[in-house]
């Protein structure tokens, strides 16, 4: 059996630890867009969790939203509430998530005190997030999502998305 990258390794290994029910899954063919990851896995592109790093007033922050939703920054600025919020950099979400761009999964994540999750991700039965490397995803209820990740619900999304 192969053994999997140790940022995997580290979310599986979380998972065991809380003991939650999920389901991690390597995909050869790459997971790197959301669109890749619902062809991959065979779901709806709504079920895929885009976790996307904005640095809020200097703060790194989690959001999560749909993979066929786009991100509305004005939306995120008057959840948390702070000044300004930006995409983070490639190197901001190395730091902040130990997790390469494209690659974050939703925990375990040091760095990061605040998550935000667009409500439209908790009506699905099943979502599916990264785990960690560019070929794996796992499948979680969003009720356990959120709970893990601490995260609040708002609306996140562009009304165009």
């Amino acid at each position: 059996m192969s053994t999997w990258p140790e940022p995997v390794e580290r979310v599986a290994h979380y998972l065991l630890e809380v003991a939650v029910e999920s389901r991690v899954e390597e995909f050869p063919e790459g997971t790197l867009t959301a669109e890749d990851a619902a062809k991959a896995v065979g779901c709806d592109l709504a079920q895929i969790v885009k976790s996307l790093v904005f640095i809020c007033d200097g703060k790194p922050v989690l959001v999560m939203v749909g993979g066929d939703r786009r991100a509305d920054r004005t939306k995120i600025e008057s959840a948390l509430p702070c000044e300004k919020a930006k995409i983070a950099g490639p190197d901001d979400v190395r730091s902040a998530t130990g997790f390469e761009p494209g690659a974050v999964a939703p925990f375990p994540l040091p760095g990061i005190q605040t998550v935000l999750v667009d409500h439209e991700l908790l009506v699905h039965e099943v979502v599916w997030t990264g785990a960690g490397s560019h070929r794996h995803v796992l499948a979680i209820a969003p009720s356990d999502l959120v709970r893990l990740t601490r995260a609040r619900s708002v609306d996140a999304v562009a009304e165009d998305a």
